[in-house]
């Protein structure tokens, strides 16, 4: 079994892939694999490590718009390679695997997401508005990888914060149709996180 898991940025992406990786699927963590090309990008001069988040800053940062392409770049390299390894016919087409996306992953183009519904199940993890808030906190909070693309905007008067709050959920509905449009299996918010939802119970979904 092949899957890629899609969504918003702590959506459970990452939790679903390692519960899945403890029950014998092979994970690839996109978000690590670009850590890795990022290199030295990530490093202080006094060699302590920056997180992605804190390197590629906020929309309205000066050095933004930059990172954003490169983290882009890199975003695509690593799917390539994950595709290739998928297509290869030296490798065990019974092999279970896990793809663990970035919520960016809808940005790396046609031809890669047409490959990667090809060769994996896609299912996405929506994010329902009332949690929505607390998303947007936790990444003012504790920033991560977040590629905005052209979703956002500041007016004169506002502050950076009331113009993230004002433009997250415009980010959120562009992303959303996306999400929807490449996903084989969705797995409600609700859902996923009841008492006793198991790997067993996540699988059986599909």
């Amino acid at each position: 079994m092949h899957i890629s898991l899609i969504g918003m940025a702590r959506s459970g992406k990452s939790y679903w892939s390692i519960k899945l990786a403890k029950h014998g699927f092979r994970r690839f963590c996109c978000d690590d694999l670009i850590a890795a090309k990022l290199g030295s990008n990530l490093t202080r001069p006094d060699g302590t490590t920056i997180e992605m988040g804190e390197w590629m800053g906020f929309p309205y940062e000066h050095h933004y718009k930059k990172r954003e392409s490169i983290y882009l770049t890199y975003e695509i390299e690593v799917l390539i390679e994950i595709l290739g390894y998928l297509e290869s016919p030296k490798n065990n087409p019974e092999e279970n695997i896990v793809v663990d996306t970035t919520g960016s992953v809808i940005y790396t183009g046609e031809e890669i997401l047409r490959k990667l519904c090809r060769y994996t199940t896609v299912v996405y993890l929506p994010t329902p508005p009332e949690v929505q808030e607390q998303l947007l906190k936790a990444y003012i909070s504790k920033p991560h990888p977040m590629l905005w693309k052209d979703s956002f905007s500041k007016e004169p008067s506002e502050t950076n914060e009331d113009a993230l709050a004002r433009c997250y959920p415009r980010l959120l509905f562009a992303r959303e149709r996306l999400y929807d449009r490449y996903a084989d299996v969705k797995i409600g918010y609700y859902r996923r996180n009841e008492k006793g939802f198991r790997v067993s119970d996540f699988l059986n979904v599909f």
